[in-house]
């Protein structure tokens, strides 16, 4: 069975993730950590639950998602997975800073370099379980989800919220493409599966398909 903790973090209340199983070991899905005292809190939860990190995941690489990567690779040694086809946002955090929030990056342009590009198909082990990643451009190009089938758990980023869906209007998105990998790899799933958004609370696919507008 695995332990999933939400610390919403940042001024946009991104949905940073600690997910565990009874082993200790430990996957962070979207560090967006933007202040120091956000990372302590995800620490002290970290430590004091005796959890090893084995993963750094990303579901895309936008600021607000990846922030305290920095901060993962400075205390735990951590480089971040992702897609690569997100390198272009992800070595332009400054660009990315001063576009979305009209502030210069201010020493977050320096982050580690990724551990492994993932693509479809591919797996994060962590313990006795196993993330599946799914490709689902859209959002951005590189925009993935984790998948834990035997949990019947979904990590969805910016892909889908509860009753909505990733914008599209951002560098590199693509609405078709979106919906598309929507209908194709996620409304497909059990309908019991539970959704891990990046924003805002979680979710089902059976509570999608019957009210997201995009479903």
């Amino acid at each position: 069975m695995i332990t999933i903790k939400k610390f919403p973090v940042s001024p946009i209340e991104e949905n940073t993730y600690i997910v565990s199983d009874e082993t200790g070991e430990a996957v962070i899905v979207d560090c967006g950590c933007v202040v120091e005292d956000e990372w302590q809190e995800i620490r002290k939860y970290i430590d004091g639950n005796g959890l090893k990190l084995v993963h750094l995941v990303c579901t895309h690489l936008h600021f607000d998602h990846v922030l305290g990567n920095g901060l993962v690779f400075r205390d735990y040694g951590l480089k971040p997975e992702a897609c690569d086809a997100d390198l272009v946002l992800y070595n332009n955090m400054d660009r990315q800073l001063r576009m979305f929030m009209g502030v210069s990056a201010n020493g977050f342009t320096d982050m580690p370099p990724l551990a492994r590009a993932l693509k479809e198909k591919d797996t994060i082990s962590f313990g006795t379980h196993k993330l599946e990643v799914l490709e689902t451009p859209g959002h951005t190009p590189g925009g993935l989800c984790f998948y834990c089938r035997e949990e019947d758990t979904l990590f969805t980023g910016d892909t889908v919220f509860r009753c909505s869906i990733g914008r599209t209007d951002f560098e590199g998105g693509n609405y078709r493409q979106l919906v598309d990998g929507i209908m194709n790899k996620i409304a497909v799933l059990p309908g019991k599966t539970n959704l891990y958004p990046g924003h805002g609370p979680s979710s089902t696919i059976e509570f999608e398909c019957e009210n997201n507008p995009y479903f």
